[in-house]
């Protein structure tokens, strides 16, 4: 074990060191240096007390090898959250700003045993029939679209602009959204993360879900909401829902925070810059260094147990620190010795992310495509001016601001398939806002100009 100070001292803005409390996971000093949290929290052993929001209690896996052996042992440790003591007595809120990230749905995130299986099975299968050439086409077509919206300013805000949406538009052709079902998806997504009017986003979101699955029962088409559809597992259409919303949620989020983190990371490391051949090195070191989810795996005990040197109860929230594990000191040797995807960034074990190899995909080319298009990109602002999201679940950028030399707009010539039809015109019926034209519409005129 390496050396330790005789007094850890708690980082700028942590309270910890008023009462010997928890440490808190959010607020702009989290946000702004959240290693300094995870090296202060290491002081505590391999696990250590934190508080995820006001009122929000967890304990936290800060060690690789005992966040391994958490993930794994799925008979000890349920992913059930009916299963979390304190929301269930009355400890916190329904309306905590963590809740819904962290509530039950029936969903494969959230269950266990056999119905972890039977549905995760149904997603792994379905993702599984993603083919790779058509995939990086459509990232590649939507990387185009979007840098045709800002490639003659000279100058873009690289999150807001193109992390943020390419995602969204490559997961709803996945997913066979028409466009005005699209248009709700992006609205619904984009509100339940950027905390704008969030209990209606979300609302939004499920409405526009149920509406697409009952259109693939009536039309099943070649994408991965008919597959999932027709996989052996028999989802029922609430399933289907709730499945479907996992995946665009979850899909989502970590994909735009990674292709953030990504382009930061090759606009401030010289050894990066502007080499497309090292943009799987760069990706793979943001994983390990800044992943895109850095807290989040929630798990609860069985049973009143012990685990790590510390005695939990039934019930008690146990959050996974992927951050924290990458960058533990017992990592050093095993990234120099070459195993530089032994990171946790994907989770491990029966719960690990399905999607990593399609989300590894889209975010290469995603980068790819943008530095050779504009081959002079460089940070517009001086990177210590670069403010990160608060929040103890995911690490992103607020935005990402970036020059280069002005681009024509016109778009490359490419075959595409006819976009599905979408419903007449009108206001949705779930009561989303709309725009002239939503974004996803915006984009599917665009390609059939």
């Amino acid at each position: 074990m390496d050396a330790q100070p005789t007094a850890p001292v708690p980082p700028p803005g942590c309270p910890a060191h008023a009462d010997g409390g928890r440490v808190p996971l959010y607020g702009p000093e989290f946000a702004a240096d959240p290693q300094a949290y995870y090296s202060y929290l290491r002081h505590y052993g391999p696990t250590a007390p934190v508080e995820l929001a006001p009122g929000v209690e967890a304990t936290l896996v800060t060690d690789y090898a005992t966040a391994l052996q958490l993930l794994q042992n799925s008979s000890s440790f349920r992913k059930d959250a009916r299963r979390w003591r304190d929301l269930n007595e009355g400890r916190i809120s329904p309306d905590n700003p963590v809740v819904p990230v962290l509530a039950y749905r029936p969903n494969c995130m959230f269950s266990d045993g056999a119905d972890h299986l039977r549905l995760r099975q149904a997603v792994t299968d379905s993702m599984a029939r993603v083919d790779t050439r058509k995939l990086s086409h459509s990232t590649e077509q939507v990387s185009e679209y979007l840098i045709s919206q800002f490639g003659a300013r000279g100058s873009a805000d690289l999150l807001g602009d193109y992390a943020k949406q390419l995602p969204l538009f490559v997961f709803n052709e996945l997913f066979g959204c028409p466009a005005d079902i699209g248009d709700r998806v992006v609205f619904g997504i984009t509100g339940m993360f950027d905390g704008v009017n969030a209990e209606k986003a979300v609302e939004v979101l499920y409405g526009a879900v149920g509406e697409l699955v009952a259109r693939k029962r009536a039309r099943p088409g070649d994408d991965v909401t008919s597959w999932l559809m027709q996989h052996q597992a028999n989802l029922t259409d609430e399933e289907m829902v709730h499945q479907l919303a996992l995946l665009l949620v979850a899909g989502n989020e970590p994909l735009r925070n990674l292709i953030g983190n990504t382009l930061h990371r090759l606009l401030t490391h010289d050894g990066y810059a502007h080499k497309g051949g090292l943009i799987d090195e760069a990706l793979d070191d943001t994983l390990w260094e800044n992943p895109p989810m850095q807290n989040l795996a929630p798990h609860y005990p069985a049973t009143d147990m012990e685990f790590a040197g510390e005695k939990f109860r039934a019930g008690d929230l146990v959050l996974v620190s992927f951050a924290a594990a990458n960058s533990g000191p017992a990592l050093t040797a095993a990234r120099q010795a070459g195993s530089n995807r032994a990171h946790l960034a994907w989770s491990a074990g029966p719960h690990a992310c399905p999607s990593k190899d399609p989300a590894r995909q889209i975010t290469v080319t995603a980068v790819e495509n943008l530095l050779n298009r504009l081959p002079d990109i460089e940070l517009a602002v001086p990177e210590d001016s670069l403010t990160w999201r608060p929040g103890p679940f995911n690490r992103g950028l607020a935005t990402l601001p970036a020059r280069f030399t002005p681009v024509e707009t016109v778009r490359r010539t490419v075959p595409q398939a006819q976009p599905q039809p979408s419903a007449a015109p009108g206001p949705a019926q779930d009561g989303a806002p709309r725009e002239r034209a939503g974004k996803w519409s915006q984009f599917l005129k665009w390609l059939t100009r």
